[in-house]
């Protein structure tokens, strides 16, 4: 998150871990926009702050032309500030998955290929197997699969086109802050064939800044299960090779 607080320590973090797969996190919601406000005039609001209202935002992104043009230069500029860090750009993605945008996404796309971006995350999690590991949620989960299925199979189609790899499921989608040690290891045992990414939010604990909704979230067990050798164990024994974005694209070459 180029434009966010803690940027310049979160670079020199990673120069540190060079085989780490730093992707760029999109943020056009819940925010504060890379480019002056004023430049992006009909994408914040009067503190200079992106849109919280993500219907209203999509809205505006879809039929206001000026609009369109904003987040094509704030998009331009994201990608330009990771670029000025020197790191390897391994995925990109967005701030509460608005890539699913149609507009975002055909900018992401576009713009991405100019910067040679190896994968995009879809946010495509399987209902049946999520609904079966985690238990609960059903009408939510249902709900969610109905209504992106067929818009995220275009997503993937469109970006395989483009000659940029990108997963094939993803589970937390439905589960934010609640990737608990005990659901990741269902997960992981629930594993499809392809390619699927685990999302997780882990932090020590609360923080200062955290988007609002957010005050559910169990940072510090998610760290756990992140990090945990239960993790590691149900990976080795589901046969499953862990892969960056970058790394799969050049398998698919």
């Amino acid at each position: 998150m180029v434009a966010a607080p803690s940027f310049a320590d979160a670079v020199e973090r990673a120069r540190r871990l060079p085989d780490l797969g730093v992707g760029l996190h999109v943020v056009l919601v819940n925010g504060r926009p890379a480019l002056p406000p004023e430049r992006v005039p009909d994408l914040v609001d009067r503190n200079g702050e992106f849109l919280t209202d993500l219907v209203g935002a999509g809205f505006t992104f879809f039929f206001h032309p000026s609009a369109r043009a904003q987040l094509e230069a704030e998009i331009r500029e994201q990608f330009a500030r990771f670029a000025a860090t020197g790191l390897r750009l391994d995925h990109v993605d967005a701030q509460c998955h608005m890539h699913v945008h149609p507009t975002v996404f055909a900018l992401l796309l576009r713009i991405g290929s100019e910067y040679g971006v190896p994968g995009v995350r879809l946010p495509r999690e399987p209902f049946g197997l999520s609904y079966r590991a985690a238990g609960n949620g059903l009408r939510k989960r249902l709900a969610n699969s109905l209504v992106t299925e067929p818009w995220l199979a275009l997503m993937r189609a469109r970006t395989r086109r483009a000659g940029i790899a990108c997963n094939d499921y993803a589970f937390g989608v439905n589960d934010p802050g609640a990737m608990t040690q005990e659901l990741v290891v269902r997960l992981v045992e629930a594993l499809p064939d392809g390619v699927t990414e685990l999302l997780f939010h882990p932090a020590t604990g609360p923080f200062a800044g955290a988007d609002a909704g957010t005050e559910h979230f169990a940072w510090a067990a998610e760290l756990a299960a992140l990090c945990g050798q239960p993790l590691r164990d149900a990976i080795a024994r589901s046969g499953a090779r862990q892969v960056t974005y970058g790394e799969l694209a050049a398998l698919q070459r």
